[in-house]
């Protein structure tokens, strides 16, 4: 009876901490990102199965007064260094951030703009 009680004891003692207390590390964890620091290599995701793995849901607007961020696309990775400056890649593996684009503005967690200008590529604060 008292190694039941001791073995118990020692249970109770060591108890893990509970899943939500535990905190992942940036590049582990999932889910909405910032659209203001979302620069650099872009994977962009189009499979609606893989969309809980990417860093953001986004919607593609017509018009740039409805796009929380202006995208412009660049050519050189190097160059890709502010908010807004993407570089498309081909590798999720490589990529900083991976983004889902979606054709439903409802389960979008903001929108973008691609623009034709780099000076005009960034992020809009409300």
């Amino acid at each position: 009876m008292f190694l039941t009680t001791l073995v118990s004891a020692l249970l109770w003692w060591h108890q893990p901490a509970p899943a939500s207390a535990t905190v992942l590390p940036a590049a582990v964890a999932r889910g909405y990102a910032d659209p203001c620091k979302i620069y650099g290599s872009i994977y962009i995701e189009r499979d609606p199965r893989r969309r809980g793995y990417c860093n953001a849901t986004v919607y593609v607007e017509q018009q740039e007064a409805f796009a929380s961020l202006v995208v412009y696309d660049e050519a050189n990775k190097l160059f890709a260094d502010k908010a807004g400056l993407w570089y498309r890649t081909d590798a999720r593996d490589f990529a900083d951030f991976t983004v889902f684009i979606t054709d439903n503005r409802a389960i979008a967690d903001f929108g973008i703009y691609y623009t034709k200008s780099r000076s005009f590529a960034g992020c809009r604060q409300n």
